[in-house]
C-alpha cells in the first residue's frame, strides 16, 4: 500500500514525542513492503534541530502552509490509506481536505488521547474537532481502555481502535556497558510531571547522596534547582538514547497527569529503555499492569521511599531478570513491525467495513 501521513514530526525529535514514534512505525510499514510518505510543517524549531533529515524508510514532504499542502494534493489522492496526526497545526482544516481528496482510508491517530479528550470537552481542541471525528474510518488512539468507547459513543467514530506507540529494536538493544547511573529519566520538561520526578527521583538523590542520577531533556526552567548528585543534560538525540539508557542500572518512567487519569496510555520511553532490558521504575496508572507484570517486569514506585527501596533492596539477579523479562514483552508485542501489522489489520477492517454498507445501500 501507498500510506500518506500527516504528522507532527519526524525529521526532529526535539521537544516532541511524536518523532520516535513515527520513525518505528513507518520503518515498520517499509519493512512490510509498504510505501510511505511522511508530510510535515516546515516550522523553524525543528528546521534548526532536524536529527533525521531524509529517512531511509519514508518520503519527506515538507510544507510551510495548507495551501501550499495542496500542491502536494495527488499524494493524498493516491494514497491506499491517509492518516493526520494529532498537534498537526492547522489540523482541523487539514483534516477536512483530507476528507474531500482521499479516496482511501482515512485514519486520525491521536499520539496525545487523554489531552484531546480533555481539550474537545473544553471546545478548545486545535486539531480535530467533534464533527470530523465521525468522517475519518478510523480513530487510532495512543490510549487503549475506556477512551475508545468514548470516541465511538460521544464522538461518532465508526472505529476507535488502540495503537499504543512502539520501538524499533534495531535501535534500542541491550548493550551490557558499565553502569554510571543508578537511575536515570529521560524527558522534556513539563509542569504537571515535574512534582512527580521531584518525588520519585530529585528526593530520593537529596536522601542517598552515595547514589548516581541522570535527568535528560529540554525546556527545563533554569530556576530549578538539582542535587550535586544528579546530572543534567539538555538534549539527547535519539541516536544517543541506548548508550543512555544502558548506562543506568534503573531508569524512572513519569507519565503526564491527562494520561494517568485516562489510563492505558504506555509513553515510548518505557517500551525504548525495556528494549534495552534496562529495568523500570514508573509511577502507577490504571492498565500498566497490562503490559508489563508489577516486580517480575516493573517496578512501581508511589514515593521516594519506594524508589529507594527499589534501588538499595533489589538484588542484582531480580534486577536483571526484571530487564530482561520486559525487554521479551517488548519484541512480542511492542515493536515498529508489531505496531504496523496491527495497522494493517485496521485498514483491512474499514475496508470490509465500507464495502459492507455500499453493499447495504446499493439501489435494488
Amino acid at each position: 500500500m501507498k500510506i500518506v501521513i500527516l504528522g507532527l514530526s519526524i525529521t526532529s525529535s526535539w521537544g516532541n514525542g511524536h518523532a520516535t514514534t513515527y520513525r518505528s512505525l513507518s520503518k515498520g510499514l517499509h519493512k512490510r513492503g509498504h510505501e510511505v510518505v511522511f508530510m510535515e510543517r516546515d516550522v523553524y524549531w525543528y528546521a534548526s534541530n532536524r536529527d533525521m533529515p531524509d529517512p531511509e524508510f519514508c518520503r519527506i514532504v515538507l510544507y510551510n502552509s495548507v495551501e501550499q499542502l495542496k500542491q502536494h494534493i495527488y499524494e493524498i489522492q493516491s494514497a491506499d490509506c491517509v492518516i493526520l496526526g494529532s498537534y498537526v497545526p492547522d489540523g482541523i482544516e487539514i483534516g477536512e481536505l483530507i476528507i474531500a481528496n482521499a479516496s482511501g482510508t482515512k485514519a486520525f491517530y491521536d499520539i496525545d488521547t487523554p489531552v484531546t479528550l480533555a481539550a474537545l470537552a473544553g471546545g478548545k481542541c486545535s486539531y480535530i474537532s467533534p464533527s470530523l471525528i465521525p468522517k475519518f474510518d478510523i480513530y487510532l488512539s495512543f490510549s487503549g481502555g475506556p477512551c475508545l468507547e468514548i470516541f465511538e459513543k460521544k464522538y461518532g467514530s465508526p472505529a476507535s481502535r488502540q495503537l499504543f506507540c512502539s520501538v524499533d529494536p534495531e535501535l534500542y538493544f541491550p548493550a551490557y556497558s558499565e553502569k554510571k547511573w543508578d537511575l536515570g529519566y529521560l524527558g522534556t520538561y513539563s509542569d504537571d510531571r515535574q512534582p512527580v520526578l521531584n518525588e520519585l527521583l530529585v528526593e530520593p538523590a537529596r536522601k542517598w547522596p552515595r547514589g548516581n542520577f541522570i535527568v535528560a531533556g529540554p525546556q527545563y526552567p533554569v530556576s530549578l534547582t538539582w542535587p550535586e548528585n544528579v546530572k543534567r543534560i539538555e538534549h539527547l538525540p535519539p541516536a544517543l538514547h541506548n548508550d543512555f539508557y544502558n548506562a543506568q542500572r534503573f531508569t524512572l518512567n513519569v507519565t503526564r497527569s491527562d494520561m494517568v487519569r485516562m489510563g492505558y496510555s504506555p509513553s515510548v520511553r518505557l517500551f525504548e529503555a525495556a528494549a534495552c532490558a534496562i529495568p523500570v521504575i514508573s509511577d502507577w496508572w490504571e492498565g500498566i499492569d497490562t503490559i508489563f507484570k508489577p516486580d517480575s517486569e516493573i517496578f512501581i514506585s508511589k514515593s521516594n521511599e519506594d524508589t529507594l527501596r527499589i534501588l538499595v533492596k533489589t538484588s542484582e539477579n531480580q534486577r536483571t531478570r526484571a530487564g530482561e523479562n520486559a525487554r521479551q514483552v517488548v519484541l512480542e508485542n511492542h515493536t515498529g513491525e508489531q505496531r504496523a501489522s496491527e495497522l494493517e489489520d485496521y485498514i483491512s477492517e474499514s475496508i470490509q467495513r465500507r464495502k459492507r454498507i455500499a453493499h447495504v445501500n446499493a439501489p435494488v
